[in-house]
């Protein structure tokens, strides 16, 4: 045959080197070595676990990692024969984990859950009960797992934001009595009455709406009283709580459950503006009772005042923030110990050499200082590694730290790792990487990330609680 140097019939002279993607993939193996018991093989915790050191690897820039064909097969229907056309059975491809279709996830600590919950309780004082805040699909933990674990760790009430975060722990079985920590809609009254969810109140309108439709259903109409104390965001103001017990007490199926308000700055060094909220929800309340109404469970300390201001424990507390293992403030550190709950990895995807002086990452912000390798992790702003910590964070890989490299991408970000320093670590497609938690002696915190960015734990937390990294629970 002629030579075809280009032609569709193929090549009338192959490469002696060549391999066949048949052969590439029959020649695949499975090893599950672990880094510390190898140098130049790659580590993984289960799924494919990458191939074996091959000849050019790493300047290929894609290493082993594919399912051996005997593996690959496995999905396909039931006597399906290797050849022909695929037929994939969607009930296996169904079980293919989640971490093995895209390498990035989140892990949350299920016992770091039930050991903030437990310190807490143990620190109210006796008769004290205990909500677990789950908003915001428990801060970016998981509001379900999350709200069983604080049950079953000391936990009686749960708080949500909205009506549905209510629904979702109701359509899984969670029956403790669960309060939405705002007033919502008067359309959203008949979920209220149907799912036994209690309401937040502060207009009568929505009070008489709610009364009434629970009437006719011959049904109660519990709920819990919101004073505004000098927050200024919901609320009934405190000096006008028995004007409006009055305006709604007549109606029949009203029960006033709780009365509640919230601290503006429990979480500040300052106290002037604490102590003016604590003595006009202390006014606020025993007007009530004064007036001859009860004003049921009576709450207002979150993590920070439940912490750091015991006498405000009153009836009931509001663990939040410090439920996922995070201080709520800097005098709170030698008061309790509390345990992160959530870790952030990945697996690298991709290593290369990168020359002096070449850019990394749009705009090309990062240059090579040169004999560095540049490692891909498939995580990015998308999925809640801010971009704002683009060149101002690190990750953890063997257990030391590497600095983050060019912009964070919408969903992939770069690490360097300095070939110029003798390090034990020599990077590989499939190595898991810490992007939040720790590895070894290293630590990367949620509160380090916060501080660079200029926010707050709750906002970085619940940026990596996003549908796209899945969840595993420890």
């Amino acid at each position: 045959m002629a030579d075809l140097p280009n032609g569709f019939t193929g090549f009338s002279r192959r490469d002696p080197n060549f391999v066949s993607a048949g052969d590439a993939l029959r020649s695949s193996r499975y090893d599950d070595t672990p880094f510390a018991a190898r140098k130049q093989e790659r580590s993984a915790v289960g799924g494919w676990v990458p191939a074996g050191p091959a000849a050019g690897a790493a300047d290929r820039g894609a290493a082993g990692r594919m399912a051996p064909a005997s593996d690959v097969l496995q999905f396909a229907e039931s006597g399906t024969a290797p050849a022909g056309p695929p037929r994939f059975d969607p009930d296996k491809l169904a079980h293919i984990p989640e971490t093995d279709r895209r390498w990035s996830w989140v892990e949350i600590n299920l016992n770091a859950i039930r050991h903030n919950a437990s310190t807490v309780k143990h620190r109210l004082r006796p008769g004290c009960r205990l909500m677990a805040v789950v908003k915001a699909d428990a801060y970016g933990h998981g509001a379900v797992q999350v709200a069983k674990t604080a049950l079953n760790s000391g936990a009686e009430y749960l708080g949500v934001a909205t009506v549905d975060e209510a629904i979702a722990l109701r359509e899984a079985y969670v029956n403790a009595p669960v309060l939405v920590l705002a007033e919502p809609p008067a359309t959203a009254i008949p979920l209220l009455l149907a799912y036994k969810i209690m309401p937040s109140v502060y207009t009568a309108e929505f009070a008489i709406r709610y009364a009434e439709a629970a009437d006719a259903f011959g049904l109660r109409a519990p709920f819990h009283l919101k004073v505004n104390t000098g927050m200024n965001r919901i609320g009934v103001r405190w000096d006008e709580v028995v004007e409006f017990a009055r305006q709604i007490s007549f109606h029949r199926a009203l029960d006033l459950e709780g009365t509640f308000t919230h601290f503006a700055t429990a979480d500040c060094p300052g106290t002037i503006d604490f102590e003016r909220q604590v003595k006009r929800f202390a006014e606020a309340v025993n007007a009530l009772r004064a007036a001859g109404l009860n004003p049921g469970i009576v709450h207002a300390a979150n993590s920070a005042a439940a912490i750091r201001y015991p006498e405000v424990q009153l009836d009931m507390v509001r663990l939040g923030i410090s439920l996922y293992g995070f201080y709520p403030c800097p005098e709170a550190y030698p008061l309790i110990d509390l345990k992160p709950a959530m870790a952030v990895k990945a697996r690298i995807t991709d290593v290369k050499i990168v020359s002096v002086n070449e850019g990394v990452s749009y705009g090309l912000h990062y240059r090579s200082p040169g004999s560095v390798k540049i490692c891909t992790l498939p995580i990015g702003y998308a999925d809640g590694l801010r971009r704002g910590l683009s060149n101002r964070t690190d990750v953890l890989l063997g257990g030391r730290r590497f600095h983050q490299a060019g912009n964070i991408c919408m969903d992939q970000c770069m690490f360097e790792v300095n070939l110029r320093q003798r390090l034990a670590v020599d990077p590989q497609i499939g190595d898991e990487v810490v992007i939040v938690g720790e590895q070894g002696e290293a630590a990367v915190t949620i509160d380090e990330m916060a501080e660079t960015l200029g926010t707050i734990q709750h906002e970085v937390a619940i940026g990596f609680g996003c549908s796209r990294l899945p969840r595993i629970y420890l």
